[in-house]
């Protein structure tokens, strides 16, 4: 059996008490199996019956059996620490073993109650927690690619590459290795890694549900592995474990479409099992010459160019015992890259959703254009049937053309998919190695089903389009009583998740690429809706390994292919190096990813120094893609100069505090003067003193020195005005671009301007939200007016997404209180809007937030868990009118304090379920 979650039975209290421990997690992970760390961080919330619960104190203990954890924990105990602290809470004990379960659990007290509450008992496994363990487990693979024939860092392909190192195939092998279990198993866990990626067999079934694993890296510097718990699926006698290993961004040869060429080696494993019998003795399965090899069914596999695979190669009961594979290769032992092997701790890539056809076009004969009705990044799976050799192609698409046939202009092409047939009733399958964004897909020799077979043989029984992303839970949930909100919040959601991978992808067809700028400006818009906790970790973690010894952080992480110019070194893209980590510290409460990221951090900033003349920075791509008179590209009406300097004070700012927070009051004083600096310079080039403008005063102009405080204090009031009188000067019309659109969304929004944001997006008759959903959007476009010929998938536009859950619901970070320990709640009602709804999940629980408007009385219903102060900031309204539950809100439970200042109303709660009802004014 594997691994069981029980209650301890006398860690917990007899009877249920009013607040009970929930969501014990370590490494921020449900009970994981395989972290890497050997100090883990735990964490836990409350739940709560009563209002205004605080922890007082906590215990954690850990062991190496249950029986220890009940008895006498023989590895930690943390004892009673008087501390309200719940999240990282950081292991003492000793030293931890690789391939081992611990189990733990967490005491609580609190203000409310004088019994203290411990959580189940919980487990977490251990991967391969020292490199030297991995020394007896080989790489291995059918075929080695010669050292002269390997290519690293990629090449660009623009056009026709003539490199004859790119032109090979690979070989796609299947990998087995048969062997014996004759006493009773304890617990079984299996660590791999397949380059590019693979697809781990077991008994004749697949190891798990992930798709792409592992996540891609700089394979020079990290090979991810990941952990599964097999326990349940080895048996007595023999067992087979077996492999499918693609190329991933490990290999891209130059066939079909390719954004770059990469030769780093051919498909490879690298695989241990580790096997804990009941006796106290262990067994080790790795990879190394004893395992066999063969080409698999999989003839062509590329990350840009598609699959092809022929059924008729299979061999059927392969990664199954009595099967004789006497007429396959000793696999060879390879040559691996230099990366260390790492555990993913990110969440893997899984399929998430299903769409079946909506509409079926004929554009010419034989050729049958299929409307799965959502543009996603995804694969598609068929069944079919017909006779032995017989091949389906499939190309999918994002758009169609004039003819109605695929249209992979703008999205990479040529790319498909292809099928042939063994004949043998019902076949299913679908790619392994490849995904591609696209609503569409056209079906060559076979017909789809519903559709008069005519001629053809070969029928279509089902075929659909699964939807694969990270698959980090759900963060947060959004609706409201605006029909069109609602759909801009879904067009939003579908970028975003479709390129929610390995990295944060700009688009998931043509690209598939880690762009940086993306992850710190639209940082909140994906953590309102996901938990980003461990693929920001990971950004940091390919920044780190992408940086270049003068302290470049690319464009790009991880830097698969050197790009010219702004491509490579643009500050607001590789900026990103020091807000994530900031971001990830301000939205979860995670100190420890600025101590890993320092070194990095301030290597970048001094090679921005490096660049700066006279503390201006005068290079990169700027507000990309904003909306002016040419093409869209390089910023249009916003001088490069400022959007570059102004994120170079942003990042001196943040790299002031992040150095108080860890007791560099050096680094502090020396970075605040930095910022001072930085600041004088960008106000003197940039700023006009008698008319409060800002440049060429465009919205990124106004927006970006009001968001990061390069505005001084006596001028801030003058600039905002500005800001708003330009926007309606431009008839209200969305000008700002990549760059420049969160700073301004978050300006309008925390500057009490949010009716004009409001207005701004609703309308279609400019190019915005509405009017790409006027157009056939499915999912946010690359250009604000959907152009045909740039991705329309593409989530970088997506800063609105943040506003509906700080805005519209209010819901919002308190600047020094990390992780939502205090979080704000400011609802903000605009236009005719009657009623919204969110729900988001913070480090320490759920905060709901539904607010209704009827007529000039306001209701505001509020949910903040245990262990958080929440800041309740009403709309203009009669203070004295405010109630809650029935009772004068100064005389409710769990009302701290009640301030009314400038017209607003701020009611400061403890945790719990509230009722506010108020005349607005």
């Amino acid at each position: 059996m594997g691994i069981q979650h029980v209650r301890a039975g006398n860690l917990l209290p007899a009877a249920p008490s009013a607040v009970t421990v929930t969501d014990t997690r370590c490494e921020s992970k449900v009970h994981p199996v395989g972290i890497m760390a050997e100090t883990p961080a735990f964490s836990w919330k409350l739940s709560a019956t009563t209002r205004g619960v605080k922890q007082t104190a906590y215990r954690v203990r850990v062991a190496s059996s249950r029986d220890a954890l009940n008895s006498a924990p023989d590895l930690w105990d943390s004892g009673q620490m008087p501390a309200s602290q719940n999240t990282f809470v950081i292991y003492g004990g000793k030293k931890l073993q690789s391939a081992r379960t611990y189990y733990w659990s967490v005491q609580t007290w609190n203000n409310k109650t004088a019994k203290a509450s411990w959580s189940p008992v919980d487990s977490f496994a251990t991967g391969i927690l020292q490199q030297e363990e991995w020394d007896d487990a080989s790489w291995i693979g059918y075929e080695a690619l010669a050292e002269d024939k390997k290519v690293f860092p990629g090449i660009h392909h623009v056009g026709k590459v003539n490199d004859e190192k790119t032109k090979q195939r690979s070989i796609v092998p299947y990998l087995r290795k048969s062997f014996a279990v004759s006493k009773t198993v304890k617990q079984a866990l299996v660590f791999v890694s397949g380059l590019g990626q693979y697809e781990l067999h077991l008994n004749g079934h697949k190891v798990g549900n992930d798709f792409l694993a592992p996540g891609w890296t700089n394979y020079n510097k990290t090979c991810l592995y990941n952990t599964y718990d097999v326990t349940g699926q080895i048996q007595q006698q023999e067992n087979v474990i077996g492999a499918i290993v693609g190329n991933g961004f490990f290999n891209i040869n130059q066939e079909r479409y390719s954004k770059l060429l990469i030769a780093q080696g051919y498909p490879m494993l690298r695989l241990q099992l580790v096997i804990h019998y009941t006796d106290g003795t262990t067994k080790k399965i790795i990879t190394d010459n004893t395992w066999k090899v063969t080409p698999s069914p999989v003839v062509f596999s590329s990350i840009y160019g598609g699959e092809d695979y022929d059924a008729r190669l299979e061999q059927s009961g392969w990664n199954a015992p009595g099967f004789d594979d006497s007429k396959w290769q000793t696999a060879l032992t390879v040559k691996g890259p230099s990366g260390e092997m790492s555990a993913q701790m990110s969440y893997p890539l899984q399929v998430k959703d299903s769409f079946e056809v909506k509409q079926v076009y004929t554009p010419e004969p034989g050729k049958y254009v299929l409307d799965f009705g959502q543009n996603a990044s995804g694969i598609i799976r068929i069944k079919v049937k017909g006779e032995k050799g017989a091949v389906v192609r499939i190309t999918p698409a994002e758009l169609l053309d004039d003819k109605q046939l695929p249209h992979q202009g703008a999205s990479g092409g040529p790319y498909s998919l292809s099928y042939t047939l063994k004949g043998n009733g019902v076949e299913e399958w679908e790619p392994r190695f490849t995904y591609y964004g696209f609503r569409y897909a056209m079906i060559e020799g076979a017909v789809p089903p519903g559709v008069a077979a005519g001629n053809t043989t070969v029928q279509l029984t089902d075929i659909r389009s699964l939807h694969t992303r990270n698959s980090a839970p759900a963060a947060g949930s959004f609706a409201c009583s605006d029909t069109l909100f609602n759909k801009i919040h879904a067009l939003i959601n579908w970028a975003i998740r479709s390129n929610m991978a390995s990295v944060s992808t700009d688009c998931p067809h043509r690209e598939k690429l880690g762009w940086l700028e993306q992850t710190h400006l639209l940082g909140a818009a994906c953590g309102y809706n996901y938990d980003i906790l461990h693929l920001y970790n990971k950004t940091v973690d390919d920044m780190i390994a992408s940086q270049q010894p003068d302290g470049l952080v690319p464009d790009i992480a991880p830097e698969y292919v050197v790009f010219d110019g702004g491509f490579r070194d643009s500050p607001e893209w590789g900026s990103a190096s020091i807000l994530v980590p900031w971001y990830l510290y301000q939205w979860y409460g995670d100190k420890q990813v600025l101590s890993k990221a320092y070194d990095m951090m301030q290597r970048y900033l001094d090679y921005l120094g490096t660049k700066a003349n006279g503390h201006i920075l005068n290079y990169g791509l700027g507000d990309w893609f904003d909306m002016g008179p040419g093409a869209p590209g390089e910023s249009q009406l916003t001088p490069i100069a400022l959007t570059a300097t102004a994120v170079y004070f942003q990042d001196a700012d943040c790299m002031q505090k992040i150095a108080d927070i860890l007791g560099k009051e050096q680094d502090a004083a020396k970075y605040a003067q930095l910022a001072a600096g930085i600041r004088k310079a960008f106000n003197d080039k940039f700023f006009d003193p008698q008319t409060k403008v800002y440049a060429t005063g465009s919205q990124t102009a106004y927006a970006m020195p009001l968001y990061t405080g390069l505005v001084n204090e006596a001028d801030r009031k003058a600039v905002f005005e500005n800001l708003v009188q330009s926007i309606h000067k431009s008839k209200k019309a969305l000008t700002a671009g990549d760059v420049g659109y969160h700073y301004l969304v978050s300006v309008l929004g925390k500057g009490g301007a949010s009716e004009l944001l409001y207005e701004m997006n609703n309308r279609d008759d400019v190019p915005g939200y509405a009017y790409q959903l006027k157009h056939g959007a499915t999912a946010l476009t690359e250009s604000w007016p959907a152009l045909r010929f740039v991705s329309n998938n593409h989530m970088m536009l997506g800063h609105l997404m943040e506003w509906l859950y700080s805005g519209l619901a209010g819901i919002r970070t308190v600047e020094g209180e990390p992780g939502f320990s205090t979080v704000l709640i400011q609802p903000q009602p605009v236009g005719d809007m009657k009623w919204v709804k969110s729900t988001f999940e913070t480090m320490q629980g759920q905060v709901k937030v539904q607010w209704q408007k009827t007529g000039t009385t306001f209701t505001l219903d509020v949910q903040v868990p245990p262990n958080t102060t929440a800041k309740v900031v009403l709309p203009p309204c009669n203070n004295n009118s405010i109630k809650e539950g029935g009772s004068h809100v100064q005389k409710a439970a769990g009302v701290e304090k009640v301030v009314t200042e400038a017209g607003k109303t701020t009611i400061t709660i403890g945790s719990g379920a509230y009722h506010f009802v108020a005349a607005l004014n």
